[in-house]
Formats: structure tokens, sequence, C-alpha cells
């Protein structure tokens, strides 16, 4: 999930292992009328082919939706087995962009008065939080949702350096957020905790008495139609159409690491999807299609993230993340990373233009890392820019 991404993104030295180039296709090229409207998207295609060439990232994807209409590019290899290329529409593991969904089906609730932003955790789940310090008594839900309840990341347990070892094994969320109660305090205010959303799973199916993956799907889901977006369950495969993913293993191999049980995401970060579906789910959530504009108020009121595990100038609100633009303004979303190699964004920008990108190989390298911020950066940039 995105915890992955986060304690990687710009703590990597330089000198990090770069692997071998994968085959790469060339980004297609944008169609003749949004060229003529929106300019070229030259520096898009640049900065996606960046990450297959010089970054020697597997496969890159990219698609924008927003005044000048919806504009793919891909580049590199979806499965190195055959030799495919990257696909826009393949289907991927999108890791913690599943917080902003579980997210949303909270602030649902606390619009319906089924439960408060501001009332403790313990109120609801009395007793799940209360050992090693911790007091559920002293945590509330916003906490939760914005990471600053002060509980750690179960997946900064010794057990999770190495990811690979437990990739077939099912986990409940009552056995990740005990493994969690174990570990010290953070230091930081802001800690990212995938642990948050696990309680906040269990808060969901407390409050609704349904499943939390059934709860998003009957509210979010399945009402925007995302037909390629669904819970895996225990099962390790990607139904349909899919990218593989790639990780490097400790002997330096390029792995395939597409099969996983992502149990220990739970609503947390083991949602499937698409780019396609990623943009709706954005574009609704931020234009209030799915929240009272109060709740969608209450989502974006963002503290300072730790640099060191989201980027500089990020901020974080209730399972939604800001980052500042070149251009100007910020974008509006969420990452995440799978350890077995996808990772994926997606991005609203100031003029309503989205943004989702899909790896299906994490960047190694600070630089690579960089160029991955920079492609998202000049995808909502590149329509001011052209303009100019």
């Amino acid at each position: 999930m995105a915890t992955f991404f986060l304690k990687s993104a710009l703590a990597l030295s330089v000198a990090a292992l770069v692997l071998a180039a994968a085959p790469a296709a060339l980004a297609r090229p944008p169609s003749p009328e949004l060229a003529g409207s929106c300019g070229p998207h030259d520096g898009v295609r640049r900065a996606l082919t960046e990450l297959t060439t010089a970054d020697h990232l597997t496969g890159a994807s990219v698609l924008t939706d927003g005044p000048c209409g919806r504009w793919t590019a891909v580049a590199g290899t979806a499965d190195l087995g055959t030799g495919r290329p990257m696909n826009g529409t393949d289907r991927l593991r999108v890791g913690s962009v599943t917080k902003t969904f579980t997210a949303t089906v909270v602030l649902q609730l606390a619009a319906e008065h089924r439960l408060s932003l501001d009332a403790a955790v313990g109120r609801y789940l009395p007793g799940l939080i209360d050992a090693h310090g911790y007091d559920g008594r002293r945590i509330t839900v916003r906490q939760l949702l914005r990471h600053t309840s002060g509980l750690p990341d179960y997946l900064d347990a010794p057990e999770w350096e190495h990811p690979e070892r437990s990739r077939y094994r099912q986990f409940t969320p009552g056995e990740l957020i005990g493994r969690a109660l174990q570990l010290p305090r953070p230091r930081q205010r802001w800690h990212y905790a995938t642990t948050n959303y696990l309680v906040l799973g269990l808060l969901v199916q407390k409050v609704t008495g349904h499943r939390p993956e059934d709860e998003i799907s009957r509210r979010v889901i399945r009402p925007l139609g995302l037909r390629d977006t669904y819970w895996p369950g225990d099962g390790t495969r990607i139904r349909g159409p899919y990218s593989h993913s790639y990780f490097t293993s400790d002997d330096g191999r390029r792995v395939d690491g597409t099969d996983w049980n992502m149990s220990f995401g739970g609503v947390g970060g083991a949602l499937v999807s698409t780019q396609g579906d990623l943009t709706r789910f954005a574009t609704a959530l931020l234009g209030g299609r799915l929240l009272p504009a109060a709740e969608l108020t209450e989502m974006k009121r963002t503290v300072a993230a730790d640099p060191d595990r989201l980027w500089p100038g990020a901020r974080y609100g209730l399972g939604l993340i800001s980052s500042p633009l070149s251009c100007g303004g910020v974008w509006w979303g969420h990452a995440g990373t799978v350890p077995g190699g996808h990772r994926a964004l997606v991005a609203v920008g100031p003029g309503g233009r989205s943004v989702a990108v899909a790896l299906n190989q994490v960047p190694d390298s600070l630089q690579a890392e960089l160029d991955f911020q920079n492609l998202v950066d000049t995808s909502l940039c590149a329509t001011e820019r052209s303009s100019a």
C-alpha cells in the first residue's frame, strides 16, 4: 500500500539499485483535435517516457481528463513475459487510494448523524484500542482519518521489511491492529498509518451492520458505475485485463509481484481499479456528488504531513492529500503503492482537470521518485503551459 511508497518517497538514496531497462513502447500521440486546442502534450509525453527510459521502470501510463477532453499516453511494458505494452485501461492494485473511498463513506455517515467525527473511537468500539498505553477513549474519528491518532503503523513492524514472505497469507483487521498496538508510539504528531483505516473499517461495520467493503461498494462504487473497481478479498489474482507488477528481490532480480493476497491492506489499501474509474471517482467526490458541502469542506481541512512519509509541501486532510502545483494552486487526491510493484495516483487540479497515473514498478531511486512527481505536475499544468 501507500506506506511502502511513503517510506521511500524522498528518503531513498540516489545510489539505490537501478534495474536493467525494460522494453519500452513510445507514448501514444494525442488526437489531432486535442493537439489543436490544448497543445501537443509534449511535456507530458517526455515526463512519462523518462520513467521507462532514464529511470528504467517497467511500464507507466497517464490519463488526463478535463476541459481538453480525455487523453491517454503509455510507455513501457505491461507484461515482460509476453512483451505486451502498457495499456491505459488495464486494471491494477491501487493501494492507499482505497483510503479515500473509505473516508468518503465515513463522512457520509457523519452527514447522516450516524457517527461524529469528534467522538472517541472507544464510544463505538470499546476496548479495541486498549493495550500498551494506547487508549481509544482519547482518539477521535477525525484523528483516525487524518493520521493524527498517535497509532503506529503495523507495516512498521520488523516482519514487514520483507513483505513478499507474506504475499499469500490471509490477515484479519483485528490481528493487524493488535500487532500495531505492540509497537512504540510514533514520535511525530502526523504519522501515516494504515492501522487508522482498519479501525475505521470496523467502525463502519459497527455503525451500519454491514462489512465495510460492502458498504463502500453500495455507497460509492456501484452508484458511480465503477465497473472495473472491486475488492479482491483473499483472491491473489487480478480479474480481467491487468498490467503485471514487478518488484526487486533481495538478490537484485526483478520479480513478478502481481499475485498477492491483499487482505493485509483491507479498506486501507486492497482495491483493484483502473485509471478511468479513479478519475471518475475523484471528480465526483471533489465535484460534490458524493458528500454534502459541509463534509467535503471538512475533508479538505488539512495538516502538514511529514515530508519523509509523503513529500515536501504535501498536506493531509480526511483521507485526502493536497500538494502544490508549479502552475499555481494545489491538486487534491491520493497516492498508493503495493509491495508487488503497482503504484497509482489520482488527482484533480484547480480547473477541474484530473489525472490518474499508473506504474507497474515502484521507483527505486530519488530521481525516479522526482520524475514520477513531475509527471503528475506536468499533466495537471499542461493546459496552462500550452496556452502561455
